[in-house]
């Protein structure tokens, strides 16, 4: 669940209760035995985050991700030690050294490389990799269409220390078609009951349907981050 708005560097302690109600709210839903994955998207600076993460401990988070934007990761050591739940980053790091250095500094308890970013299949392994090196646990980033999430799911089906894959079926931001419609055969990557079982085909173990792909892309795609502003006019973190 995205977790908070825009929040400026340092703003009312009332944004940090209302990111706390929503959690609240949602764990009152689920009860005790759900894991509530927060995303922060890297909105939350360090003098906000110190106070945010620490209210939300009282909910058990199955993890908090994100909660600083990439280029402040080197802060997290500062603001995330000693929680008693998991610290979650990495879908916007792309090379396995990135990994290493966050891995070195022991500033994340669960890695998220994107293969779409982060060099492929093969890169993808060596960061997991590392990051079984490290007792660090994966899970892949893919918020992406069905190539992606194949190509994760089988990177999952090999490192032991893969715990969970994200996935977009059923998205807010899927309005004309989801992530199934771009394949033949669409059970490949069926859940039911949360669990998605690994494709077993030729290659990643999914056709894709060519022809509405192409049908699709007469329609055309420009996808950009929403802009943002905090009340003084300056740009926000989305």
């Amino acid at each position: 669940m995205n977790g908070t708005p825009e929040l400026a560097i340092v703003d009312s302690h009332r944004k940090v209760d209302e990111a706390v109600a929503r959690v609240a709210e949602a764990r009152d839903a689920v009860g005790t035995d759900v894991g509530i994955g927060i995303d922060f998207h890297g909105r939350v600076h360090r003098p906000m985050a110190k106070a945010l993460l620490r209210e939300l401990e009282p909910f058990h988070p199955m993890f908090v991700e994100e909660p600083v934007a990439p280029e402040h990761l080197p802060s997290l050591k500062h603001i995330a030690g000693g929680l008693g739940y998991p610290i979650a980053t990495g879908e916007r790091l792309h090379t396995r050294f990135q990994f290493r250095d966050l891995l070195a500094e022991g500033m994340v308890d669960v890695i998220q490389p994107d293969l779409s970013h982060c060099g492929g299949i093969s890169e993808g392994l060596k960061i997991a990799t590392l990051a079984s090196a490290f007792d660090v646990a994966l899970a892949p980033h893919c918020p992406l269409g069905p190539l992606t999430l194949a190509a994760s799911l089988q990177l999952d089906a090999v490192c032991h220390n893969a715990f969970i894959q994200e996935q977009s079926m059923g998205i807010h931001y899927n309005k004309d078609n989801d992530v199934l419609d771009y394949l033949v055969d669409k059970s490949a990557l069926a859940i039911e009951n949360g669990f998605c079982v690994i494709p077993k085909g030729p290659g990643l173990g999914v056709e894709i349907d060519e022809a509405f792909v192409e049908e699709r892309a007469e329609v055309g795609h420009r996808w950009r981050n929403p802009v943002w502003m905090h009340e003084d006019g300056s740009i926000a973190e989305w």
